[in-house]
């Protein structure tokens, strides 16, 4: 534990005490500031909603992680993400999930990974998991065969009407970033960015080619896991790509994203995979910055084609949208944002279903005693 001392709470559950919540991270991927994956940012900005609301924050994370509550850390692997090392960081957050629940009166556990039934709390509390990935990406016995005390989150509209029949969504409560993080800047810069992670589905070197074409510097900042499919990509597909023209800057967070977000002319989205929200576009927009992304997934709910960025289907028609760009008002870009993706909006919409479903199990139990 990062912490000790921490009584076990005995309290009733009324309505305006705070609530105690267990965040779950992903096994693989440390939380922070400058973590590149949209489910950890999710996770941040949750715990940081929660204790600025007066909740208590548990956050079970990879040891290195940082967050606002109290972090559970877990040595999980840090390099060569084969199958083999995953089985092992499931077990560990296994481990690590049952002690924190003997120890701690958590009232909601609310687990962000894609493999979270591998690891799911043997306590009959109540359990909501975000859908941060497509539906498809997941375990059908983990989406299918549901246990009752378990609620399916949509993190867009778009996701939640993509889910099939069989599949019960509890809510849909769309991502949000911190708009205050975000800043237009009166100069633009001469470049196109990328940002994100650097993997197959992400189709950074069709971004490249668009850019290429419409002969728009670029500038690539992100992270490169340590899969093997990833590494692989990067070496084959991106690196050739690399030139004077072309940066690759590596992870970038905080102040220096904001920079970069600011001074871009356009933010290039090319992701193959069906996106379930986009938070990059999201801070983009916040930026003054217009969005140019491939027509997938939750993409054109996010983009408001022709005011806010371009959708587009082709390297063709990317690059034609990036020459268009100039017809974008940045001011327009930024109202979008406020208007309708603020975490504020994300954090109580959670703080209210975390409520809601304690509230049901306290009814529930007090039926039964």
């Amino acid at each position: 534990m990062a912490r000790t001392g921490l009584k076990r709470l005995k309290r009733s559950r009324g309505a305006n005490l705070p609530l105690t919540v267990l965040s779950v991270g992903y096994p693989l991927a440390k939380i922070s500031r400058s973590t590149a994956g949209g489910a950890e940012q999710i996770l941040l900005t949750l715990d940081k909603g929660l204790v600025a609301s007066g909740d208590r924050s548990l956050v079970l994370a990879p040891r290195g992680s940082r967050c606002y509550g109290l972090l559970v850390p877990v040595s999980t692997p840090t390099v060569n993400f084969d199958e083999k090392t995953k089985r092992e960081a499931q077990s560990k957050f296994q481990d690590s999930l049952d002690r924190v629940l003997e120890r701690y009166q958590v009232e909601v556990v609310h687990m962000h990974g894609v493999d979270f039934d591998r690891y799911l709390p043997r306590l009959k509390i109540p359990i909501v998991v975000s859908l941060h990935l497509p539906l498809p990406w997941y375990r059908q016995k983990a989406l299918y065969e549901r246990c009752p005390n378990l609620s399916l989150v949509a993190v867009s509209h778009t996701q939640a009407r993509s889910a099939p029949h069989e599949v019960s969504i509890t809510a849909t409560i769309p991502n949000g970033i911190e708009l205050e993080a975000f800043a237009g800047s009166r100069r633009k810069g001469t470049y196109a960015l990328i940002l994100g992670r650097i993997c197959p589905e992400k189709g950074v070197h069709l971004a490249l080619e668009a850019a290429q074409r419409a002969r728009m510097p670029v500038i690539l900042a992100g992270t490169v896991f340590d899969y093997p499919e990833h590494q692989e990509y990067f070496q084959e597909m991106v690196r050739p790509r690399l030139s004077s023209k072309v940066r690759f800057i590596g992870a970038v967070g905080g102040k220096r994203k904001a920079h970069l977000l600011a001074g871009a002319q356009c933010l290039l989205v090319a992701s193959l995979a069906p996106e379930t929200s986009c938070l990059v576009a999201m801070e983009a927009l916040a930026s003054g910055t217009a969005v140019v992304g491939w027509r997938s997934g939750a993409l054109p709910e996010i983009v408001r084609h022709g005011t806010t960025g371009f959708v587009v289907a082709s390297v063709a028609e990317m690059a034609d949208a990036i020459e268009a760009i100039g017809c974008i008002e940045p001011d327009c870009c930024r109202s979008e944002a406020e208007r309708r993706f603020s975490s504020q909006a994300m954090v109580s919409g959670y703080r209210a279903l975390y409520r809601e479903l304690v509230s049901d199990r306290t009814a529930l139990e007090l039926k039964t005693a």
